[in-house]
């Protein structure tokens, strides 16, 4: 996720704490959503759908703050 940001990241999952949060929890999702894909996790296509748009909203909170930051 966003290789053009790969060292401001490393310095703000260390210097932010609220960023280093939401940075979590979109790989948290990432990983669920994988594995709910590939039928490791149960879960419906609706559901799916909807950790999805999380991911997403998350992905964007990230990107503001770097563009914020950078």
């Amino acid at each position: 996720m966003f290789p053009e940001f790969r060292d401001l990241i490393t310095q703000l999952k260390t210097s932010d704490r609220h960023f280093l949060r939401l940075f979590d929890q979109h790989n948290e999702l990432d990983q669920k959503i994988k594995n709910m894909e590939a039928s490791i996790s149960p879960g419906t296509h609706e559901e799916i759908e909807t950790l999805k748009k999380e991911k997403l909203h998350l992905k964007d909170q990230i990107f503001t703050i770097l563009k914020n930051a950078g």
